[in-house]
This record gives C-alpha cells, structure tokens and sequence, in this order.
C-alpha cells in the first residue's frame, strides 16, 4: 500500500512537470500541422514530418544551436511514423480528411442552399396570398 502511495504521488509530481510540455508541444503541432493543411489543401506523410521536425525544434530553441538540432532530430524520429501511421489510418478507414472536409464542407452547402430555397418559396407564398386578397390591408383601411 506504501509503495502504490509513492507511486501515485510521484506520478502526480513529475506528472505535472510533463503533462504542460506536452500539451504544449501537442497544441502547436496541431495548430501548425492543420493551419497550413488547411492553406494548403492537402495533407502528406512530408508534411506532418515537417511539421513534428520544427515543432521539436522549438521546444529545444531554448537549449541553443544544440538543443535545435536535438528537437529537429527527435521530432523527424516521430515524424515520419506518426506520419505514416495517420496516412495508413485514413487508408484504412477510405475517407482522407482532405476528402471529409471537402465532404462536410458539399453537405453544409446544400443544407443551407435548401434552407435557403425553403425560405424563398414562402416569401413567394406570402407574395402570391397578398395578391389574391383583394386589396388586403389598404381596403379595410378605407372601409373605415
């Protein structure tokens, strides 16, 4: 029971110590890796490689020229097979996220152009009840 206490409260310490880093490490990889997909309309095995390379890069910025080229080196190490693995994912499951969001992105357009058309015909259906009334509003206004 000692030791599982120790366990979790040196869990909890150096937890802590990690768990910001690689948040942090994860939020800007994301932010880069699905900014420029998104600029740029495409994803390959290239540029999540790049990506983890200069995220790693980074993060080690702080230690000097060393330190760059250490985060480079381990951010290529991950790179190329989360890279890999994410590419062989969306095989797998036959939709690219290039595809999904071109997908979604087709949907959206026509639920609102639908939406639209619905909107539209009962503005036309208001019109045409308006016209058919003969003189709506402005005969019961000089009937009185």
């Amino acid at each position: 029971q000692s030791a599982h206490r120790a366990g979790l409260r040196s869990f909890i310490r150096y937890g802590w110590r990690w768990s910001w880093r690689v948040a942090a490490f994860v939020t800007v990889f994301n932010t880069v890796s699905t900014g420029l997909s998104v600029y740029r309309n495409k994803t390959t095995i290239m540029s999540l490689w790049v990506f983890l390379a200069l995220t790693g890069a980074l993060f080690r910025m702080h230690l000097g020229l060393q330190g760059l080229a250490g985060g480079f080196v381990f951010g290529t190490a991950f790179g190329i097979p989360a890279g890999g693995l994410l590419m062989l994912m969306q095989n797998l499951v036959g939709e690219t996220l290039q595809e999904k969001r071109n997908r979604e992105r087709r949907e959206l357009y026509e639920q609102k152009l639908a939406e639209w058309q619905s909107r539209l015909s009962v503005t036309e259906d208001l019109v045409q009840t308006e016209s058919n009334t003969q003189g709506g509003p402005e005969t019961e206004i000089a009937g009185e």
